[in-house]
C-alpha cells in the first residue's frame, strides 16, 4: 500500500489483537491478499485488506473457516464479498458496494471509547463493528481466535473459552461498548460475574432478543444504553431499537426509518432496503429475510427462522419459540432448544439448560415443563439437559444445523 490513510479510518483509531497494538501505519505495512481473497480471521487483516483493495479498485472476498474459495472473481471495481454464518444452513456469499456496507457509519473521535469485537472478523456484524470503532477514532480490543487465550478452553468462535478469553479482555482494558449476539450476552454475563465493567452501550444483534435478556442488562448496566439492531449479510443494516423492549413497533410496518420499508407476507417479514446486497431483492426491490414474526398489538415479535421449522410427528414446529418460552422461567441462565431425528416423528425436540447460580435443578425441571406444558406434544422438549454452558458458533449463535 502507498500508505494513505483512508476517510473511513480515523487518525486516533487504534487495534488491540492479543498482546499486539496496531495503528493504521502497522496497518498499512501487512502485505495485501493474495489474488483479493482473505481468511478473515484477524481484524488486523482484515482492515488491512480493505484499505489495500479500496486503494487498487479490486472486490474481495472475506472468506471464513474453511470455506473452498476456488472459482471465486473478484470483479470490476472495489466491493466485498462476505459469506453468511450458515447457521441453519450452507453459507452464501453475497457481493457489497463498500458505501452501502458502511451504510450511515460516520464517526467523531469518542472520547475514551473502547470496543470489544465479540464477532467473527469476517461476519457482517464484525464488519459493522470495526468500521464504527476505525471511524470513530476509538480503541478496538480483540482476541484472536487462534491465539492461546482464544483456544483455552478447546473452542472456537463464541465457546466458552472464547467467551472467557473476552471477559478477560474486557475487563483488562475496561471496554465501554459491547455489540454481541443475544446467546453471547447470555455466556458474557456468567463469565464476568461479578466483575464490574464500565459500559456506555450495549448493542445486540444477530438474533433475536427476548425480554427477560433485555431486562437482566438493563439491570446489570444501568448506566449504558441499551439497544438491538436488526441487519443480515443480505440485507445490511437494516434499524435498531432503543426503547428496551423486544421486536419493533408495529408502526413500522406503516412508516419504517431510515429509508426502509417493511412488511409481513405469509408472517414473513420482508424488508426494501437501500443497503440491500446485490442480487437478493425481487423486481419490485422486496427481500424475504426468513423471519418469522407476529403482530401483538402495537409490537411485532420474532417468532423463529422460516428454515429453522422442523416437522414434529406431522406438526411444524419452530425451536426457536420453544426455547424462548424456557430461557422465560427463572432460575435459566441460557437454553438452547434443537430438534433430533425420530423414526417415528421424523424429529424430537431436546432442551439444554444452564441453570443460573445457586438454582435448584429439581425445581428448575419442574418449571420447565410447566413452561410448555400448554403447546401442543410437539411443541414439548422430551429431554431436558443441565449444562454449565451452551456451545456457540463462530458468529457467536447457537447451530441449527441438523434440525431441519
Amino acid at each position: 500500500m502507498s500508505g494513505s490513510r483512508p476517510d473511513w479510518i480515523h487518525p486516533a483509531f487504534r487495534l488491540i489483537e492479543g498482546e499486539e497494538s496496531f495503528g493504521w501505519a502497522d496497518l498499512a505495512s501487512l502485505p495485501p491478499p493474495e489474488g483479493g481473497v482473505l481468511r478473515a480471521d484477524r481484524p488486523s487483516r482484515v482492515l488491512a485488506a480493505l484499505a489495500a483493495a479500496q486503494e487498487t479498485g479490486q472486490g474481495i472476498l472475506l472468506a471464513r473457516g474453511m470455506a473452498d474459495t476456488a472459482g471465486w472473481k473478484p470483479g470490476r471495481g472495489f466491493s466485498i464479498t462476505l459469506e453468511s454464518s450458515g447457521t441453519t444452513g450452507r453459507p452464501k456469499r453475497l457481493r457489497h458496494d463498500f458505501a452501502r456496507l458502511r451504510g450511515r457509519l460516520r464517526g467523531v473521535a469518542g472520547e475514551g471509547a473502547r470496543w470489544l469485537l465479540t464477532y467473527d472478523p469476517g461476519a457482517f456484524a464484525g464488519l459493522q463493528v470495526m468500521l464504527t470503532a476505525a471511524a470513530a477514532g476509538a480503541l478496538l480490543v480483540a482476541v484472536p481466535a487462534g491465539s492461546s487465550a482464544g483456544s483455552s478452553a478447546g473452542g472456537s468462535g463464541g465457546s466458552a473459552g472464547i467467551v472467557a478469553a473476552l471477559a478477560q479482555a474486557a475487563r483488562r482494558h475496561a471496554v465501554t461498548h459491547v455489540s454481541g449476539t443475544p446467546s453471547f450476552w447470555r455466556a458474557f454475563l456468567m463469565a464476568l460475574g461479578g466483575a464490574d465493567l464500565p459500559l456506555a452501550a450495549v448493542t445486540l444483534g444477530g438474533e433475536a432478543v427476548d425480554q427477560p435478556l433485555l431486562d437482566r442488562l438493563a439491570e446489570r448496566f444501568p448506566a449504558a444504553r441499551l439497544r438491538h439492531i436488526y441487519a443480515s449479510t443480505e440485507a445490511g443494516a437494516l434499524f435498531a431499537v432503543a426503547d428496551g423492549r423486544a421486536g419493533f413497533p408495529a408502526a413500522w410496518l406503516e412508516e419504517a426509518p431510515d429509508g426502509l420499508a417493511l412488511r409481513i407476507a405469509d408472517g414473513v417479514l420482508e424488508v426494501r432496503s437501500p443497503r440491500a446486497a446485490a442480487g437478493t431483492v425481487d423486481l419490485e426491490g422486496w427481500l424475504s429475510t426468513g423471519d418469522l414474526v407476529e403482530r401483538r398489538g402495537d409490537r411485532v415479535l420474532f417468532a423463529g427462522r422460516l428454515d429453522g421449522l422442523v416437522n414434529v410427528g406431522g406438526v411444524k414446529v419452530s425451536p426457536e419459540a420453544v426455547e424462548r418460552r424456557l430461557l422465560a422461567v427463572e432460575g435459566v441462565a441460557d437454553a438452547a432448544v434443537v430438534a433430533v431425528p425420530s423414526p417415528i416423528t421424523g424429529h424430537l425436540l431436546t432442551a439444554t439448560i444452564v441453570p443460573a447460580p445457586g438454582a435448584d435443578e429439581a425445581v428448575l425441571r419442574v418449571a420447565l415443563r410447566g413452561a410448555t406444558a400448554d403447546l401442543p406434544p410437539a411443541g414439548r422438549p422430551r429431554a431436558l439437559t443441565f449444562t454449565d454452558h451452551i456451545p456457540l458458533s463462530a458468529a457467536g449463535k447457537k447451530s441449527r444445523k441438523g434440525a431441519s
